[in-house]
């Protein structure tokens, strides 16, 4: 169901409201009693339940993933290469420098 959000024109009144979209306009204003609350242009709210698609698909995409036992830290010795002549330090916001990190 979307989050509208309304303010009254006559007090100032300010609240969210959770509407259906087939829901009719609030009119009456909860403070003052006047028909002066108009919808405000906001940002689209929502509010999702259950356990569907984003609760098991996307909720914790960003989280970190814990360590397995292999993964020590250290890399593989296929990956390891010999060392090479390194070229000028990478420019700052590139992770070069503990600030960026």
């Amino acid at each position: 169901m979307p989050i509208y959000e309304y303010r009254c024109e006559a007090c100032g009144f300010q609240k969210e409201f959770l509407q259906r979209i087939s829901d009719a306009p609030m009119r009456d204003c909860p403070a003052c009693n006047k028909p002066a609350l108009a919808k405000m242009v906001t940002a689209a709210g929502f509010q999702l339940k259950g356990s569907g698609w984003y609760a098991t698909d996307f909720r914790d995409k960003g989280a970190a993933k814990p360590a397995t036992a292999k993964d020590d830290g250290k890399p593989d010795a296929k990956t390891e290469s010999k060392s090479e002549p390194k070229s000028e330090p990478a420019a700052c916001g590139a992770g070069a420098c503990p600030a960026c990190n």
